[in-house]
């Protein structure tokens, strides 16, 4: 019973960490690239892999503990059967971030030891978007020029009629090893093979379409909802919808990168707008109805009499929505006394008459909380 305890030095009472710690020592100890390439290590490489796969498992290693290899082959279908690949993916499974191991050999492999097909690229486009549209959400339609699967060969890349073969190179692994001589001693590495670069396969007859590619150009119309409130900071990632895979790859994504067009009426603060509205000063000595614009309209606003020069008055909910929220921000309009330059001769009378019976102007001027807010938003934009 003790053979797997006894690969991994440890004993039959070990814990989980110990396993994988006792594993890890001697996995490296036995790894071919530090023996010169020894069949012998690389044996021992999978003895001690198979070793650890059974011991980590506690419904494996309980049956283990009772009936032995033996008693795994008949019922729990673990134990046996371990190749040289099975192990480095075990290996590289749990240990893939120590020591480059799995750069050495190739990247990430599939249980064949063949590197996995090749997912297609990953498209970006740019969606121009008004603020109308930021207020609403909307859905739109976009052309994209994508890599598609060649329907004449079904993104096999091979001629009709062909299939592709397994590389003569490497004899279908898509990996071959060198051996290299130092002073250190010799290292063996695995890279992918310079026939079929790692596919483990060649095209004798390439589809006349796709040029053994397996995919040809074509234009697809994709269908984008943009949702309230998004901003040019956010994009939408479409899963599946970019560029076929050579050669029967997974398709890639398309990112689409929101541009949210700039309103020179308004200036944006998250989910609420700023608006700077000049009136003249009877409006603001006497009071005035005016309309204001808003996003998708206008509106009408009441002046009150008396009003200050950076005063702000605020359009409750006539703002943006709040991405992924139900609130919707306001409308922050600041008013702006206008002082006339030059003046008709009546006009000049008029104002001599006036001065000559108001009052004078106070030493200081209180200032409320929004026009705060008013020019600190205003320093960060400038």
């Amino acid at each position: 019973m003790a053979k797997y305890y006894e690969l991994l030095g440890v004993a039959q009472n070990a814990g989980p960490e110990e396993i994988k710690k006792a594993y890890r020592k001697r996995a490296i100890m036995y790894h071919p690239d530090k023996n010169e390439g020894s069949r012998e290590a690389e044996e021992k490489f999978k003895e001690v892999t198979e070793a650890y796969e059974v011991l980590k498992d506690p419904e494996k290693r309980s049956v283990y503990d009772r009936y032995g290899a033996q008693g795994l082959k008949r019922g729990a279908g673990a134990g046996g059967g371990f190749d040289f690949a099975d192990a480095l993916d075990v290996f590289m499974r749990d240990f893939g971030g120590y020591g480059g191991i799995e750069d050495l050999f190739g990247g990430q492999r599939g249980r064949s030891g063949r590197p996995q097909n090749v997912k297609g690229e990953t498209l970006k486009v740019r969606l121009p978007l008004t603020l109308q549209e930021v207020a609403s959400g909307v859905t739109k339609r976009l052309r994209v020029a994508a890599l598609d699967t060649c329907g004449e060969c079904r993104g096999s890349g091979a001629a009709p009629g062909s299939v592709p073969v397994g590389c003569p190179t490497c004899g279908g692994s898509g990996e071959e090893r060198h051996v290299e001589r130092s002073v250190f001693g010799q290292f063996v590495s695995v890279t992918p093979c310079r026939t079929c670069h790692g596919e483990g396969r060649v095209i004798e007859t390439p589809c006349p379409t796709c040029r053994s590619e397996g995919r040809v150009r074509s234009d697809q119309e994709v269908e984008v909802e943009v949702p309230p409130g998004v901003t040019s900071e956010n994009y939408i990632t479409l899963r599946g919808r970019g560029n076929a895979g050579p050669r029967g790859g997974q398709r890639g994504d398309i990112i689409v990168l929101l541009e949210v067009e700039e309103d020179p009426r308004f200036m944006r603060d998250g989910p609420d707008l700023h608006y700077e509205l000049p009136i003249t000063f009877t409006q603001a000595a006497l009071g005035a109805e005016v309309e204001i614009p808003v996003v998708g309209g206008t509106v009408r606003m009441t002046i009150p009499p008396g009003i200050q020069s950076g005063a702000v008055l605020r359009l409750k909910g006539r703002g943006l929505p709040e991405l992924n929220s139900r609130r919707i921000g306001d409308q922050l309009v600041e008013v702006l006394v206008w002082t006339p330059e030059d003046l008709t001769a009546e006009q000049e009378q008029l104002l001599e008459a006036f001065r000559d019976v108001e009052d004078p102007a106070p030493e200081h001027i209180d200032r409320d909380d929004n026009r705060s807010l008013w020019s600190r938003v205003k320093e960060a934009f400038t």
